[in-house]
């Protein structure tokens, strides 16, 4: 059936109100009056005849058929904003150099594939990467943009989450075979860790109330997480390794994974950059880019 301008226009506001959080935070994006957003959605609603949203003095959730219509929203939203992107890159196509510094493992498996995309897109941006999992004073080194993952609190620096990467313990298959496979968090007191030394030697694993700490020790320490997976594969401890790392390995048979019903800490990835830096454009660029390609190429597999 046709659908007019006003229903797309009402259908753009209801995927920012469920991007935001809030009419509020939607109204503020869209530079329009809570009001005219409340408007929005409740005419919606009633074109639908169902209710898309559960509202109350302080929260807004999604009923079912809401969160089903809101993936289509949202598909629309971003075809809509990709075409006027595509407008401006042509009206004023950005150039220059953007250096960037990141960690060697997660560089090579995420980083340098977007920045691939990245560049196709935009063929007159120059890059030049720094791969190194020694953290770099940008300001000194002249850095336009650091993957990391943590911000930092460096004086004059600003940061961007980009991401959420999930965890799981591995181990090798050899490994297991001559130590046993640890069933229950306290099991991991004996084991043997290949350690990863720029994270903590303390391991947290929680299930609903309980939580335990696991102290990490092992005849193998480095400072390289594709190092750390590389050791963790030949059978000299286990190692918590990010998912998008382990789950091929996972796949192949090279990798275990254990005790997946307990939670580890997330690795929240940030783009850290200077205030003020005279590329900000160009990196504000290249940080929206990043995000949605975490968003469509870094979902979360299942490893069960």
């Amino acid at each position: 059936m046709d659908i007019s301008f006003e229903r797309l226009k009402s259908m753009v506001v209801f995927a920012q109100v469920v991007e935001q959080g809030t009419l509020s935070g939607a109204a503020r994006h869209l530079n329009l009056s809570r009001a005219v957003v409340s408007y929005h959605i409740k005419k919606l609603e009633t074109q639908l005849g169902i209710k898309l949203l559960n509202r109350s003095t302080r929260t807004i959730s999604l009923t079912q058929a809401g969160s089903e219509y809101y993936q289509r929203c949202r598909v629309i939203a971003e075809q809509a904003a990709a075409a006027n992107q595509q407008i401006e890159n042509h009206k004023n196509e950005p150039e220059g150099l953007i250096k960037i510094t990141c960690p060697v493992n997660v560089g090579l498996q995420t980083i340098v594939p977007a920045l691939n995309q990245f560049r196709a897109l935009y063929p007159k941006i120059q890059l030049d990467i720094m791969l190194t999992d020694e953290v770099v004073n940008i300001i000194k080194a002249g850095i336009d943009l650091a993957i990391r993952g943590a911000p930092l609190p460096d004086s004059g620096l600003q940061a961007t989450k980009l991401s959420v990467l999930k965890t799981c313990l591995c181990g090798s298959p050899a490994y297991f075979e001559q130590h046993g496979t640890p069933k229950h968090p306290t099991d991991l007191y004996h084991h043997q860790w290949v350690i990863y030394k720029l994270t903590a030697g303390t391991l947290e694993l929680t299930k609903g109330s309980r939580s335990y700490s696991i102290s990490m020790q092992g005849g193998v320490s480095t400072n390289n997480a594709a190092a750390r997976t590389a050791f963790v594969e030949g059978g000299h401890g286990l190692g918590r390794i990010p998912i998008y790392d382990a789950y091929p390995k996972i796949q192949a048979g090279t990798l275990v994974s254990v005790l997946d019903d307990y939670s580890m800490k997330d690795i929240h990835v940030y783009g850290v950059f200077p205030e003020g830096n005279t590329n900000a454009k160009k990196v504000r660029l290249l940080l929206d880019f990043l995000k949605g390609y975490f968003k469509q190429n870094l979902p979360e597999p299942s490893i069960n």
